[in-house]
């Protein structure tokens, strides 16, 4: 007789893998399907690596609820797994008259979200904290609860946790057909299916889809490509704060902001596509964000550029989270959770839990719940090259691999080795940094696959045409 799970999660991105480890407290039988090879690989990499307090999200939607109990949750789980984070503040800069009325609206709409330590300041306030602005601006929005945040470590974090408290795994399983049997669901995948009494939806770019092959058509993904420019470690002293324009209806806007990497980042655009696999950086894009950059910080534009990189996020028609239990069916829909995925992530773990409840699905919670801490690739704690007692345990610590990020062997090994390993190039980058700095791999690529072999048994060839495969629309 085949296996019944008593859940079935589609999808491993920040949202899944929350989910997976919110029922992983529970006597269930989870399992997690995700169609690459890694989790997190979709959205959640590619994204501003921002925390967000949701203070300027729509006052009474799912979302600005999700959101507030998320950063709740949050503040809790992330020093507890060692996810790295550095609390800088947010600064909205009004860089005309009409962006400056509407800031007492912004700070009205974050007191009523319950963020009541937004305030405005004035001009020369916007300067002290930002010296190397440019001239002209009107006034701003401090936010202090803004954070940056490693997008990386967290759906790793969660996954991982899960795997501890017993939920099953399932890589490379991209869903081809759902359907419903005798009290259970059927998720077909390309060599086998996985039967569940209870479903959930967290396919991100692809949740409509799934959506669809259970009967309802209540809205359609349409990929928001976001381009990104990272700059080099050396631009990082000109940002204070996680630097934000005043947002329109569509998007938050251009930012520039420092990440827990030491680099800057300046983006994202916001441009509708049809395609969902198209990652791709556009010339007209990269253009527009040097323009934009050059009006908030022009001595950004003398930095050199490290790398740019394109996330598509999945928005809808609708203006909130598109989440929706249907009982009958036993299967909760998580939708159109657009940019906000990282930060509401436990909010959202925590409703699907609330919901699958509802529909009948009994939570009884585990005598122990195993908890984790992550390795620390931020450079606001000691890495481990930084740890001579660490090196004098195990010299491989001491053994630099990647000198542009300071990786060293003993890292790669254990990323190899942990719970939820590293087999491919991607995957060791997001777990240790490796080969993300200013030679891009250069130096340190070929070592790197050489070990990844060797620890594995798979082709360096193979793992190197992994690599190239990621980059091209599938």
């Amino acid at each position: 007789m085949q296996k019944t799970y008593d859940v079935a999660i589609i999808g491993a991105g920040a949202v899944g893998t929350a989910i997976a480890r919110e029922l992983s407290r529970y006597k269930l039988n989870t399992i997690l399907l995700e169609a690459k090879p890694d989790v997190g690989m979709g959205t959640t990499k590619a994204n501003t690596a921002i925390w967000h307090t949701g203070f300027d999200a729509q006052p009474g939607t799912l979302e600005a609820q999700l959101l507030r109990r998320s950063y709740a949750l949050m503040q809790d789980y992330v020093p507890e797994a060692g996810i790295p984070t550095e609390p800088l503040g947010g600064l909205l800069v009004a860089w005309n008259e009409e962006q400056r009325q509407a800031l007492p609206a912004l700070r009205d709409r974050a007191h009523a979200n319950g963020v009541t330590d937004v305030r405005i300041i004035s001009p020369e306030e916007v300067y002290r904290l930002e010296p190397n602005l440019n001239q002209g601006a009107r006034g701003g929005l401090f936010v202090p609860g803004e954070s940056l945040i490693c997008p990386f470590t967290l759906p790793l974090a969660f996954a991982t946790q899960a795997l501890l408290n017993g939920v099953t795994l399932k890589l490379n399983f991209p869903v081809q057909n759902v359907r419903q049997g005798e009290g259970v669901t059927l998720v077909e995948g390309p060599e086998e299916t996985v039967r569940a009494r209870y479903l959930v939806n967290a396919a991100g770019l692809y949740s409509d889809e799934i959506d669809h092959m259970l009967g309802h058509y209540d809205f359609t993904v349409t990929p928001r490509r976001g381009e990104l420019i990272v700059y080099d470690k050396f631009a990082r002293s000109l940002v204070n704060h996680i630097i934000l324009p005043v947002p329109t209806a569509k998007t938050k806007g251009v930012l520039i902001s420092p990440t827990v990497y030491g680099n800057v980042l300046l983006g994202p655009t916001a441009e509708d596509l049809e395609d969902k696999t198209n990652t791709a950086t556009s010339e007209a894009g990269l253009a527009m964000l040097l323009e934009k950059g050059r009006a908030i910080l022009p001595r950004l534009l003398d930095e050199e550029v490290t790398a740019t990189y394109a996330g598509l996020r999945a928005a809808t028609e609708h203006k909130d989270y598109q989440i929706r239990l249907h009982g009958d069916q036993r299967y909760v829909c998580v939708g159109g959770i657009r940019s906000t995925g990282v930060s509401a992530a436990m909010g959202i773990a925590e409703y699907v839990g609330e919901l699958l409840a509802e529909a009948g699905l009994t939570l009884l919670p585990k005598p122990e719940f195993k908890t984790i801490r992550m390795p620390n690739i931020g450079e606001a704690g000691p890495r481990p090259y930084q740890q001579p007692e660490r090196i004098a345990q195990n010299p491989d610590y001491g053994r630099m691999v990647c000198h542009c990020e300071k990786v060293s062997l003993g890292e790669i090994l254990d990323a190899i080795h942990s719970p939820l390993p590293a087999r491919t190039l991607d995957g060791l980058r997001r777990r240790t940094r490796a080969m993300q700095g200013r030679c891009q791999g250069f130096n340190c690529q070929a070592h790197i696959t050489a070990i990844l072999a060797r620890e594995t048994g798979q082709s360096p060839r193979f793992l190197l045409s992994l690599d190239v495969a990621k980059e091209l629309p599938s």
